[in-house]
């Protein structure tokens, strides 16, 4: 059996191999040409001109102990039945548990409106089928959830809280900094071991339930299979774990958002197998990092096989974060055609401007990345990141090599970081290959250089670091 995956691996490398040209400088203005029709190409969400109130429906504002998330929901039920509309949360701060959404309803948080999320774990069970790092599970209901809908939106520039602290839900995470202590429920007791043991051994999602006691923390929100989505103008504060998890969504579009996490594992924006989005006007603010495109990990990945692909990120401010816009780790589906140009970066909490990380586990190809346009204050590492061993301790099957290719980078300045361009390749450099760095400036580079292994045709054009040009 053994030698046999070996032989399969092998035949998967020669055949990306095979299908990896390469690639001669392309014009970006082209590349960002159809990146203006795939935003064209995005279904908008459109709703009738009905209204309703969820304090008609029950709510009330100021109640911690009598959550109103079944009066939102009963809102919610109503206006979809109905034939759509937009459901309101008027000014005031209205305590709920998990809201449900519905197709063609908009939730609407009014200027003025919190929505505060119980901390009350029982409320999040019996579970709901999602993915948790990329592998396929029943989990705690995420705090707002869809499955199949179409026509969805969350919108309004009122709050939702998903009231994640020291003392609520970050302790699950098992690390004494976010404040666990012995005794307390942690998902490194079991929970997440158990999952990823039940993705690599194929276990039935059927039988991948979590329960309370594995402390596998929900997402705030999660769109499952839904498609023609908006969420436009909220602010999104302390979320348990994920903030934004879109997962098999289409023609999506995230503007005008305020994410501020300060949680473990708290990335902002995280489409995963998604297609057709636009994240752009957006502010992130978070643990983790701040837009982090997925498409499953390992054996789910490779299962389910459908990539992440066009995307489009722009006129954002990254501020802290792992990376301001990443690729990975649970990237086993692929991606493709990632746009990111106007953006703004800077914290000396921000890792890395773009990065890309993957390993043997992960496989996959990860390809047409363009970057144009992007200022940085400063940032920790590097302003371009490819790293093919992460997390290289992790058991899984090492037999599906990843290819990293076509990544473009144009007129990005950063005034502080340690490195440029940092990329950890494997021993065979044809995994890495074609990335362009063109009429860049980057200062007070504190190794003065770039470092590259594993790698092949890595171009610098214009390339300064340091006031230096790069040969």
């Amino acid at each position: 059996m053994k030698s046999l995956k070996n032989v399969i691996g092998l035949l998967f490398v020669l055949l990306q191999v095979s299908l990896s040209a390469k690639a001669d400088s392309i014009n970006l203005e082209e590349a960002f040409a159809e990146s203006a029709r795939i935003v064209e190409s995005i279904e908008r969400v459109r709703f009738p001109e009905k209204t309703y109130f969820i304090t008609d429906f029950g709510a009330q504002p100021d109640t911690p102990d009598n959550p109103c998330h079944e009066a939102i929901n009963r809102a919610i039920v109503t206006c979809s039945l109905n034939g759509g509309g937009t459901v309101v949360i008027p000014e005031g701060t209205f305590f709920t548990g998990p809201v449900t959404l519905k197709s063609n309803v908009n939730l609407h948080v009014s200027e003025g409106a919190v929505l505060k999320f119980s901390t009350d774990q029982s409320l999040y069970f019996p579970a709901v089928l999602t993915r948790w790092e990329g592998i396929d599970c029943y989990n705690a209901r995420p705090l707002i959830y869809a499955y199949g809908e179409t026509n969805i939106a969350i919108t309004g520039k009122g709050i939702i809280d998903g009231q994640g602290s020291m003392d609520t839900w970050w302790p699950m995470c098992g690390a004494a900094r976010y404040g666990w202590k012995e005794g307390m429920i942690a998902q490194r007791n079991g929970g997440r071991a158990k999952l990823l043991m039940w993705g690599e051994s194929g276990t039935p999602v059927y039988k991948r339930v979590m329960t309370p006691e594995d402390g596998m923390r929900p997402q705030l929100i999660n769109l499952h299979t839904c498609k023609t989505i908006l969420i436009e103008d909220v602010t999104l504060l302390n979320s348990p774990f994920w903030v934004i998890h879109p997962l098999f969504c289409e023609s999506l579009i995230v503007r005008g958002v305020h994410v501020f996490n300060r949680g473990p594992n708290g990335d902002g924006c995280d489409p995963e197998s998604c297609k057709n989005v636009l994240i752009e006007d957006c502010t992130f603010d978070t643990g983790d990092d701040c837009i982090a495109i997925k498409s499953g990990r390992n054996a789910d990945g490779r299962k389910w096989n459908v990539p992440s692909e066009n995307i489009i990120v722009r006129n954002c401010f990254m501020k802290n974060g792992h990376g301001g816009v990443v690729i990975g780790s649970e990237i086993s589906g692929g991606y493709r055609n990632l746009y990111v140009e106007n953006c703004r970066m800077d914290s000396p909490e921000l890792d890395r401007v773009i990065r890309i990380k993957t390993s043997m586990c992960r496989g996959g190809v990860i390809e047409n990345i363009y970057v144009r346009n992007v200022t940085v204050g400063q940032c920790r590492e590097a302003v371009l990141r490819i790293n093919l061993q992460y997390e290289n301790k992790e058991k899984c099957d090492r037999s599906f090599p990843p290819f990293v290719r076509n990544v473009y980078m144009k007129n990005v300045t950063c005034e502080k970081s340690e490195y440029g361009v940092l990329i950890i390749g494997l021993d065979d450099d044809r995994h890495v290959s074609n990335v362009h760095v063109e009429d860049c400036h980057f200062n007070h580079v504190s190794t003065a250089s770039n470092r590259v292994s594993g790698a092949r045709d890595v171009i610098y054009k214009n390339l300064y670091i340091n006031g230096k040009i790069v040969k």
